[in-house]
């Protein structure tokens, strides 16, 4: 059974800074391609950051040059730093494995708020 298992949301002040992590079981967690998503109420998932299997990373427009994506695939997990957090990044942030078949984690809620 495939699980994606986020962790590390919460609450953080504008300008704080969160780590997140996604622990997979159940793939071959070094054949995919890991990626950190978001949500809020009434909008569509958007990308915000993915990294290869070989460690080359992308990130949204909205978050080059504060996030930081991250993976270690001998714990099988994938990590999002986020640093400089803005109230427009306050969302649920999902993690995906993406190979042949793609798998997404339960969410993690993030809230940027004074």
């Amino acid at each position: 059974q495939v699980q994606l298992v986020e962790s590390g949301g919460g609450l953080v002040q504008p300008g704080g800074s969160l780590r997140l992590s996604c622990a997979g079981s159940g793939i071959i967690f070094s054949i995919y391609v890991m990626g950190w998503y978001r949500q809020t109420p009434g909008k569509q998932r958007e990308l915000v950051a993915r990294i290869t299997q070989g460690g080359s990373a992308s990130y949204g427009d909205s978050v080059k040059g504060r996030f930081t994506i991250s993976r270690d695939n001998r714990k099988n997990t994938v990590y999002l730093e986020m640093n400089n957090l803005k109230f427009e990044d306050t969302a649920v942030y999902y993690c995906n494995a993406a190979s042949r078949a793609g798998y997404w984690g339960q969410g993690t809620q993030v809230t940027v708020s004074s």
